[in-house]
């Protein structure tokens, strides 16, 4: 197809922001060559991308086709030049990791900065995927290493797991409710509440043991909406969606919007970084001298 990237980039920028205004200042363009490229598009695809009225703009069903299309050739294309930038200034080593945002915390952010800061020829690339895609992108090549968040439960053939951090889990409460203004809980008591929790499929590991502490608290977590997202979690807590077992250091998503109280003879998560089993590469093994328990 005969367009232009600025075009691409126009278009784009029109369809995230809504606003050709906006869209403009964000380019650090003038809005007449803004519009004009966009025009120029829709005559080439022969179908108008957004529909225009004085108070709103908004995408057409064909334009909202072609973001979905395109809204990732953008950042793929800034990344290739990244990556070639790299290279030409010797930069031949990357290290492709992923991160559930649950292991989020300042001791991963000082293990990469630390990593960076001493390995300064190694790429780092770092992703945020779901502990099942990340195992999965293992599997594939196309992650060099992950931090999954619990041991897996099921067999994994191929993969190596590398404890690193352990952190007890807490009871996440909306402001509000009877038990927020605990400093600490018994587990029995939140027998019978409405939790939000982090889905199977997105973190087997994870969902499965806190259904096990409950299970050995005397009862069934009864859950009313489930999220692939940690982080998402604790902010429908703090919605009053319901409550969560989630590890403590999410604590911080939440800040003062949701009660987080310790809980007595709390569990203790123990966190796993994933590689490909075999003998690591050089970057790899550098990467793993940082890790401790």
């Amino acid at each position: 197809m005969d367009y232009s990237l600025r075009e691409l980039e126009c278009f784009i920028a029109v369809a995230e922001e809504l606003s050709f205004t906006r869209a403009a200042q964000k380019l650090r363009l003038a809005q007449p060559p803004l519009s004009r490229h966009i025009r120029l598009l829709e005559e080439k695809l022969g179908a108008p991308l957004f529909e225009r009225s004085a108070r709103k703009v908004s995408l057409t069903a064909t334009g909202a086709l072609f973001y979905e299309e395109t809204r990732t050739v953008l950042p793929q294309l800034l990344r290739a030049g990244e990556t070639t930038r790299r290279f030409a200034s010797g930069e031949t080593t990357r290290l492709r990791l992923g991160f559930v945002s649950a292991v989020l915390s300042p001791e991963l952010v000082n293990v990469l900065r630390t990593f960076r800061e001493r390995h300064p020829a190694v790429q780092l690339i770092v992703q945020d995927y779901p502990p099942a895609e990340q195992l999965a992108a293992l599997h594939r090549g196309t992650l060099d290493g992950g931090f999954v968040g619990l041991l897996p439960r099921e067999r994994t053939p191929g993969i190596q797991f590398v404890p690193w951090r352990r952190e007890p889990l807490a009871a996440f409460v909306p402001f509000g409710h009877a038990l927020a203004m605990r400093k600490q809980i018994d587990l029995r008591e939140l027998a019978g509440e409405a939790f939000v929790a982090v889905s199977s499929d997105a973190a087997p590991a994870f969902s499965s043991y806190c259904r096990e502490v409950c299970a050995k608290a005397g009862f069934r977590p009864r859950i009313v909406l489930e999220s692939s997202r940690a982080q998402a979690v604790a902010v429908m807590v703090a919605a009053g969606t319901g409550i969560a077992l989630l590890p403590a250091s999410l604590a911080r998503v939440v800040d003062n919007a949701a009660a987080v109280i310790a809980l007595k003879k709390a569990p203790v998560i123990a966190h796993v970084f994933a590689r490909e089993a075999g003998r690591p590469t050089e970057a790899m093994r550098q990467f793993l001298s940082l890790l401790s328990v």
